[in-house]
């Protein structure tokens, strides 16, 4: 495995809803009190180059962080990413995670992210021991694996992929072989056999990932999914118990409407674990990830949300009216996007004003009493008379997945200073360097990964809080003079000193908004 780990590395980038801000605010929501991130200790099984790990490591110089990764390769990656970044709070080991003991110490917030299922049986059991084991008496674990009953049609494709690319010699040999059965499987099946079906629900993913993720979740020798069910069981046989889905949204039935919460309520009585394995099974769910908490925990979670601990949250989140005009302050009724796609209709004026505040701020995140108060402003009507609707709304969008949340603010910009600022290890980052092509990724405020232009990853070196927006034009415009940018303006490059100047000043207003949208630029 650690050879099909080198020849085959995972694709390294953060993953959000595996953030420790995230589970801090989750296992708050539910009703536990857990570590702050700030100054967490942290472990990560699978780190593969610490793309999850790093980020968390730069925005918390005071938290410790610890991964561990099969493949010397990505791990020897990381560190170099690590040494870049000027970064002494974490470090990343090539080593067996079988073989952790109690010598690693205890953690806070222990993640592993997209190893479970992809290990034998021994290392899943090693894996929910050391989320035991290794936890701190008040710590979190997340866990991601496959599941069923989603994943029984996966593995009839898995299974056609490996018979025709699993005997050939190379990676790209096993996957263009692969690719060519499931084209053969695609142009051949019935209209109306079980595997047409498959294969429609599989082929634009299949069509759509990278080369990376369809080799190890279709092509790596081990992929074992289970029922959510049975992965809680194998938990509490080592003393954990299941606090929370990473998505919350999935786990609220009455998502689902009137006719799958009534019956679902009476059925499961007050179970919260049969009730997600029946919603399982409705929506033929692929995936899960799992918060853990010891055992001794459990007495204390709370699945009724309570308005006193949403008193307590950060919130954001983007409403933006279908229609494209602004919220009114009125009765008309708005249907808006919101977050992950979600969609609202607003028709009272204290719930547009609330979406419009948090629009306004975002990526910035606000607490509740700051929303009262501006949503009191806002509609000309007393704090005391707002602050039932707006709780009640935060209660609802939470519900529906339509917000972000954490415990303290997040330190995103909400307005462009006279000199902006964006963390040191962004601004560092090797991987964002002019020569690294057209577009790089990076990791924002809130844990996601984000793409670059060439011109915002330009301007990075210099948004360390010194610099104004002059001096950030002056920069473009001796980028363009030494060659290394151009500007061009209705398909000609622009080389006239005085409209590069005020090119040049236009692109930084541009690209700082872009920057903060972002959630990059620091508050």
């Amino acid at each position: 495995m650690t050879t099909y780990y080198d020849t085959v590395p995972y694709d390294s980038h953060p993953f959000p809803q595996s953030a420790m801000e995230h589970l801090e605010a989750l296992a708050f929501l539910f009703g536990l009190e857990v570590p702050s991130p700030a100054t967490a200790r942290v472990l990560e099984l699978g780190c593969a180059a610490g793309g999850n790990l790093i980020p968390f490591a730069a925005r918390h110089p005071e938290a410790s962080a610890i991964g561990v990764d099969l493949s010397p390769v990505q791990v020897a990656q990381g560190m170099a990413a690590i040494g870049r970044a000027g970064l002494s709070n974490i470090e990343l080991k090539a080593f067996n995670l079988a073989d952790i003991d109690a010598s690693f110490g205890q953690f806070d917030y222990i993640v592993c992210h997209g190893v479970y299922s992809w290990v034998p049986g021994p290392v899943q059991d090693a894996i929910l021991r050391i989320c035991s084991e290794n936890l701190a008496p008040n710590g979190v674990a997340y866990v991601s694996y496959n599941v069923y009953p989603g994943w029984k049609a996966r593995e009839i494709v898995r299974d056609a992929m490996i018979l025709r690319g699993g005997p050939r010699d190379t990676p790209d040999e096993k996957l263009s072989y692969a690719r060519g059965m499931l084209d053969f499987l695609e142009q051949s099946a019935r209209a109306d056999s079980v595997l047409k079906k498959t294969l429609e629900e599989a082929m634009p993913i299949v069509r759509s990932a990278s080369s990376s993720y369809l080799l190890h979740e279709f092509l790596e020798p081990c992929n074992a999914p289970c029922y959510f069910k049975e992965f809680v069981a194998r938990a509490g046989v080592h003393g954990l118990a299941y606090l929370a889905d990473a998505e919350p949204s999935t786990m609220f039935v009455q998502n689902y409407g009137d006719k799958v919460r009534d019956p679902l309520l009476r059925e499961c009585g007050g179970s919260q674990v049969m009730m997600e394995q029946y919603l399982d099974f409705l929506v033929n769910r692929t995936f899960r990830q799992t918060l853990l908490v010891k055992q001794e925990q459990a007495r204390h979670i709370r699945y009724k949300l309570e308005p006193a601990r949403i008193r307590l949250l950060e919130f954001a989140g983007v409403f933006r009216a279908d229609s494209g005009e602004a919220l009114t302050l009125d009765a008309r009724e708005q249907p808006c996007s919101a977050i992950q796609g979600r969609k609202v209709t607003l028709r009272v004026p204290v719930h547009k004003a609330v979406a419009h505040l948090l629009d306004m701020r975002y990526p910035a995140s606000m607490s509740v009493p700051a929303l009262i108060e501006a949503t009191s402003a806002l509609t000309a009507q007393p704090p005391a008379d707002v602050e039932a609707a707006v709780l009640a709304m935060l209660e609802e969008l939470l519900i529906l997945g339509a917000l972000r949340i954490r415990r303290t603010a997040v330190p995103a910009a909400d307005a462009i200073s006279d000199r902006p600022q964006v963390l040191p290890a962004v601004r560092g980052a090797s991987g964002l360097a002019s020569d690294a092509g057209a577009t790089a990724n990076t990791c924002n405020q809130w844990h996601e990964p984000v793409v670059l232009t060439l011109l915002e990853r330009s301007l990075l070196p210099l948004l360390d809080g010194t610099h104004s927006h002059d001096a950030l034009a002056e920069h473009l415009e001796a980028e363009v003079r030494s060659d290394r940018l151009r500007f061009v303006k209705d398909d000609k490059p622009l080389t006239d000193p005085p409209a590069v100047k005020e090119f040049a000043r236009q692109q930084v207003a541009l690209a700082l908004d872009a920057l903060r949208r972002k959630a990059l630029l620091t508050a």
